[in-house]
Order: structure tokens, then C-alpha cells, then sequence
């Protein structure tokens, strides 16, 4: 037997630290190296100059709640085009997001169609998890690259063809015959012999032309394989909000579509939580997420970078009334979303 064809080995050899795993299978998610950055000293927020946000004119109110109604096709105009505003009510809150960017690294055996490399297992020390380069997107980006790991790899015959480069069909079971479907195998029908199969019952395989074999999908007729251990590189973007406690009636998932106006950002490889904020809730929401992302995600990941900010985020409680009767709708975020619960709707049956 070829030397060469013996893959993998029960357990990887001496020069293969870091893959000690692999033996048996998939090595898993591997834990990072230690950091060498420092956390950034503690970053007090600014003083709050210019930290309102103008007040929502009726105009404007009146002008996107007429645009709401006018987008939908069910909604009849009247309450847009004819309530009266009779309160406008800000309800600004404040949103604390915390971004932590992750990279992360798999290894598990992999194999291709064999097309002439050379095997390089043995010649060198492969280069530890970590140690392999790898190209990351723009920071704060998700992404994901595989990569085979040099001096890991080896050549065999392909296990899925016994190194034949071919299968038996499955859909005639090798036999380069099916059963003719116009006559049912019988060979011939209520007109005398099937001319389909020529009175033989049997029709040729469409599936390999009659060969009775197929091209081996795994090794793709090559027979081989070239087989090593493939590096998973992943980078992700974990975000995770915390929005001040508010009463009207929006909920997270509504925030979490619009922006609102910056108050403060921080971006380092490790952060420090939010000291001196007008708001201790903030405050508070810094200090549990900062140390709940770097616990969790700092076990199985290396963590590249993290980015706090602080938003207010615009939202203006209208009251109207319209034939009579009070309602509410409210504007929010810098895109002026409106959310209501529009008092003059209709079904729309399509024909």
C-alpha cells in the first residue's frame, strides 16, 4: 500500500503542536492567545453642551404623519389630513450600545479532489491555529475564510470509490437498465410489442447512459484525494443595547431601526465603562455589559476591538383629535418613523 494513503493518523505527529485535537476529528473552537493590549483607562463622558434635540414643530408632526397614512394602502387619509393636533409631548430617550468584535478559529479534516499537489505533510512544522495569516474585513464587519493549513496535507485514495474514480448508478443500480415506463417491464402493451424497449421491458439509463457508473462526485473522477486540515477563520460583530426606561409605548425592536443624535463614542481594544453620565442608568448598562462581553466572548475568541456609544434618540408623542375622539401616534428617531394605531382602516381584497 502506498505510504502516502494512510490518512489521517490516529493522532497528529510531534511536529503539530496546536492540532493535538485532530486525531479524532473536528478540533473545535480553539482558545485564543493571551492578550498584549492594555485596557484603556476609564474615558469620562463631556460635558453636556449640546445634548437637546430640537422639538418636533407641528408642521413637521402633521407633514410625516400625512406621509405614514399616504404610504399605506389601507388607510383612509381623513385622521391624517383632518385630526387636530392638540398636544405634542417629547419623550427623548437614551440608548447605550456596546459593540465587541471577535475573531474566532475552528480546525477540522477537509479534503478535495487530488489535481496533482504535492503532499506536504512531514516537511515542515505546521504553523499553530493562531499563527496562520488570515485577512479580516473592516473592523466591526462580519466575515468568515477557510484556510488550509500548510504542512498538514496528505494524499489517498478516495474513500467514497475505493480509488475507482467511479460509483455504481443508483438510479438503475448499476445495471445501465431500468424498467421501460410505458410498459411497465412487460414488453409490450394492448397494441402488441412496446416499441419504447422494443419488446424487451427494459429502457437504457438516462442517469449514465447506459453505463452503469457514474463520476465519483467526491473525488470528481480523480480517484484521489488531497486531504488536510482546514482552518475556519470567523470574524463577528456582537452588539447589544440598552435603552433608559421610557413611557410611551415603543418598544426595543422599534428603537433599534432608527438612529438618534451621538452623544458620546469610545473605541478601543478593550473599553473602560462610561464614568460621570447625567444619566447613572447609563452608567450602570457600561459597567454590566463591558464586563459581560468580555467574559463571554473573550473564552473561545480573540477579542480585536470594541466601540461604545451613547444616542439620544428623538421621539415625540402627538395627541390628536379626529371626529370627536383622542388619539396618540408617535415620531421617532432622526428617520421620523411614525407608530400608531391608525383609527381608519379598511380590508383590501384583491381580486
Amino acid at each position: 500500500m502506498n505510504v502516502a494513503a494512510v490518512y489521517p493518523p490516529l493522532a497528529p505527529p510531534a511536529n503539530m503542536p496546536g492540532y493535538e485535537g485532530m486525531g479524532q476529528g473536528a478540533g473545535g473552537f480553539l482558545p485564543p492567545p493571551m492578550p498584549t493590549q492594555p485596557i484603556a483607562p476609564p474615558q469620562p463622558v463631556p460635558e453636556p453642551e449640546d445634548w437637546k434635540i430640537p422639538s418636533l414643530s407641528e408642521d413637521a408632526a402633521r407633514k410625516v404623519f400625512k406621509d405614514y397614512a399616504g404610504s399605506k394602502c389601507c388607510y383612509s387619509e381623513g385622521p391624517a389630513k383632518d385630526g387636530v393636533i392638540t398636544q405634542m409631548e417629547p419623550q427623548n430617550t437614551y440608548r447605550y450600545r456596546l459593540e465587541t468584535y471577535v475573531e474566532s478559529r475552528s480546525t477540522e479534516w477537509a479534503h478535495k479532489p487530488h489535481n496533482g499537489e504535492v503532499a506536504d505533510f512531514y516537511t515542515q512544522t505546521a504553523p499553530q491555529p493562531w499563527e496562520v495569516q488570515a485577512t479580516p474585513p473592516n473592523l466591526f464587519s462580519n466575515g468568515k475564510e477557510k484556510i488550509r493549513v500548510p504542512y498538514t496535507s496528505t494524499v489517498k485514495d478516495c474513500h467514497d470509490c475505493n480509488g475507482t474514480g467511479s460509483k455504481a448508478c443508483d438510479e438503475c443500480r448499476g445495471s445501465g437498465y431500468k424498467t421501460c415506463h410505458l410498459c411497465n417491464g412487460s414488453g409490450s402493451n394492448n397494441e402488441g410489442g412496446c416499441i419504447r424497449c422494443d419488446s424487451t421491458g427494459k429502457d437504457k439509463c438516462s442517469d449514465c447512459d447506459a453505463r452503469g457508473t457514474k463520476k465519483c462526485e467526491t473525488c470528481e473522477g480523480k480517484c484521489r484525494l488531497l486531504t488536510f486540515i482546514q482552518l475556519t477563520v470567523e470574524w463577528t460583530n456582537h452588539v447589544e443595547d440598552h435603552m433608559v426606561e421610557q413611557d410611551c409605548a415603543l418598544t426595543k425592536k422599534d428603537l433599534s431601526s432608527v438612529s438618534g443624535k451621538e452623544l458620546f463614542k469610545d473605541s478601543h481594544y478593550l473599553v473602560y465603562p462610561l464614568l460621570g453620565f447625567p444619566n447613572p442608568a447609563i452608567c450602570e448598562a457600561s459597567e454590566r455589559l463591558v464586563r459581560e462581553h468580555q467574559s463571554k466572548y473573550g473564552q473561545n475568541s480573540r477579542i480585536l476591538q470594541q466601540r461604545q456609544t451613547v444616542e439620544l434618540i428623538p421621539i415625540t408623542r402627538v395627541g390628536y383629535k379626529w371626529k370627536g375622539n383622542s388619539h396618540v401616534y408617535f415620531v421617532y428617531g432622526k428617520e421620523q418613523l411614525v407608530s400608531t394605531d391608525y383609527p381608519a382602516t379598511c380590508c383590501c381584497v384583491i381580486l
